[in-house]
This record gives structure tokens, sequence and C-alpha cells, in this order.
């Protein structure tokens, strides 16, 4: 008596399935091509970094009278004079050191053997050792030749990408007022207001991270190379520029990094070099955290300790090393953007009054009242 009754389903439901699927299907071929377009996403942002970090000494050099596009080469050439120098010099440090403690790895183990076999008798303690090392080392020769053909590969993808990095940036520096002006061609006037100052803002913040960086670096450089060839350790030139570098553009980690070359250097040439190293280092950091850096960075780059501190941990999840490098000029682009257009209201000093008052009143003891063996009350 139910053959009446249809049991078919209705027929929006097979065009809601499809729909369905379809859609699944192009989100996840979509999500391919993002994940396929992540490097070259990587090379546009860090080239908008670059660009707006050189744009105030195009902008410079452009009032000066100097053609744009030739002021930019300039400041390209000066920026890339200074990479190689910097490379250069750091590269034939740690070679010669790194060649230098490969050699010496024998001595040092023949050192250990009589020191332990003066003070506690125990006679070839380390002779596993050497010959192991002397093995590796045979191992180690055995395959530098596919070490090399892998490092060779890797040095064409990264000189790829810096060269990449910077058509990029120079173009984006070179035509800057072009660019500006074709993106606010496509906004109506109250937006182009917005869009240019924000650009604006990035290109001050962005350009103001970079200088307070390049200053705080000279100065360190210039304190360490001193404080070096008083040490008298070796390479005091190259030493002092990896600390000022790493310890002012590496985020977080970079002052750590900096410092734990030198030490190590010092250590294995003559122990008492090292302590001095560290002391040296320990010291200029607490000069420059409370001296030096509160007052460049007051005049380039107002950010709170901890929004840097957060902003370098978020950028490097999301975006890994890229990220925790730019995500200091990018909070702070974020923050003068908020600071501009957030609005304000007067702070009603009354109100903080009381709630200082009523925090004091309960950080107090509570008196309770006790009875003695008399019967009697009486306040604890």
């Amino acid at each position: 008596m139910f053959s009446g009754i249809s049991t078919a389903p209705p027929a929006w439901v097979g065009r809601a399935l499809l729909t369905l699927l379809g859609g699944l299907a192009a989100l996840w071929y979509l999500r391919g091509i993002l994940a396929s377009l992540r490097s070259l996403f990587l090379i546009f942002l860090v080239a908008t970094f670059l660009s707006f970090a050189l744009e105030p000494a195009v902008d410079r050099l452009e009032r000066m009278g100097l053609r744009r596009g030739l002021g930019t080469a300039l400041v390209f050439l000066i920026g890339a004079g200074a990479l190689g120098g910097f490379g250069t010099l750091v590269g034939t440090m740690l070679a010669e050191q790194v060649t230098s403690f490969s050699e010496n790895v024998p001595s040092y183990l023949r050192d250990i053997d009589s020191f332990l076999e003066d003070a506690f008798g125990i006679s070839g303690a380390t002779s596993d050792l050497r010959a192991e090392y002397d093995d590796g080392m045979a191992r180690w020769l055995g395959t530098v030749a596919n070490d090399l053909a892998r490092f060779g590969t890797t040095i064409v993808n990264v000189l790829f990408q810096i060269f990449t990095v910077g058509l990029f940036a120079f173009y984006m520096l070179a035509e800057g007022p072009t660019l500006r002006r074709t993106v606010c061609s496509h906004l109506p006037q109250h937006r182009q207001r917005a869009v240019l100052e924000v650009w604006d803002l990035a290109i001050a913040k962005t350009g103001g991270y970079i200088l307070s960086r390049t200053v705080l670096a000279v100065a360190s450089t210039i304190v360490h190379w001193v404080a070096f060839e008083m040490i008298d350790l070796p390479s005091p030139l190259a030493l002092a520029l990896w600390v000022g570098v790493m310890s002012q553009f590496v985020p977080v980690v970079g002052t750590y990094i900096a410092g734990s070359v030198p030490i190590v250097i010092g250590l294995l040439e003559e122990p008492v070099h090292g302590l001095w190293a560290l002391v040296v280092i320990a010291v200029y950091q607490q000069i420059e955290n409370y001296l030096f850096s509160p007052r460049i960075t007051s005049q380039t780059m107002q950010l709170h300790a901890a929004v840097a501190f957060g902003s370098v941990i978020a950028g490097a999840a999301v975006l890994g090393v890229v990220g925790a490098l730019l995500a200091l000029p990018a909070a702070a682009t974020v923050q003068a953007v908020l600071s501009s257009t957030a609005p304000r209201h007067e702070v009603a000093e009354d109100l903080l009054d009381q709630s200082r008052e009523r925090r004091g009143r309960r950080q107090q003891p509570t008196r309770h009242p006790t009875v003695d063996t008399a019967g009697e009350d009486q306040e604890t």
C-alpha cells in the first residue's frame, strides 16, 4: 500500500553534491597552486621590504639632482659591495679558524692525555678518539666531491633567488612614483589618501629600522674591534663585523649567535682570551640596551620590547626565517597605522586613582575577631 510514495531523493540533492565535490576539488587545486607559489610570494615580500628600506636613500639622491634609476643603481652597488666585503672577511676568518682547529685537534687530544696522566695517572685516555678522528677525516675526504657538488647546486639556487629579489626590488624602487600612481588610479580619492599614508608609513618605519640597526651595528663593530685588538684575538676586524651585523640584524637569537663565535675562537686560542671576549660582549650588550639603543630607536622606530618579541615569534611561525626578519618593521608599521587611525579618548585620572586605591585595600591583610580564654573578643 506504500507503492504510491516516491523514495527517490529530490533533484537538487544531486546538484548540491556535485557542487560540493567540485568546490572541494577546486579548493584542493588552489591549495596546490598556492603551495607552488609560496617561494615567489616570499621573494616578492622580501623585495618589497628591501625597496621600502632603500627608498629613503634613493629619494634623497633624487632630491640632490640624480636621476632615480641611476640613484637606485648606486644604492644597490653600495649595498652589494658592503655585503660582499662582509661575506669575504667573515668567510675567510671562519675558513681559517675551521682549518686551524682541524689541524690542532690531535695536539688538543695529546694535551688532554698528558694532563690526565700527570694528574690522575690515566694513560691513553683519548687514543680511541684519535683513531676515530683519523678514520673520520679519511671518510670525510672521500665524500668531499659529492658534498661540493651539492654545495654548488645550493649556491646556484641561492644566487638565483638573490638575483630575483634584487631585480624585483630594483624595479619597485626605480619605478616607485609610477607604481604608486598606477595603484591610486584604480581607487577613489578618499581611498587614495589612506593608501598613500600607509605606504609612506611603511617606508618610514622600514627605513628607520634599517637606519637604526645600521648605526648600532657600526657602533658595535668599532667597540668590539678595539676590544678584540686589545685581547689579541685572531682576525679582530672580521670577528667585530660578525658581532656587529649578526647582533643587530638577526632577531632574538642574534646576540647569542654573534657572541658565540669570538668566545669559542678565544677559548681555543687561549682560555683567558675567551673569558675576556665574554666579558666584553656582555658589558657592551648592557651598555647598548640601556644607553645606545633607546636613544637611537626612539628617533627611528618606536616599538615596545614585548610587541617586538611577540611579532618576531609570530613572523617565524608563519614564514620562517623571512618572517622573523620582516616582523619588526611590519609590526612598527601596523602600530603606526593603528595609532594614527584608531580613536583616542581622554583618560579619567580620578577613575585610575580609585582603581589604585581598591587594589591597595585588597592587598591589606584581613583582620578577624577571636575569643580569648575569658570569652572576650580580641582582634588579631
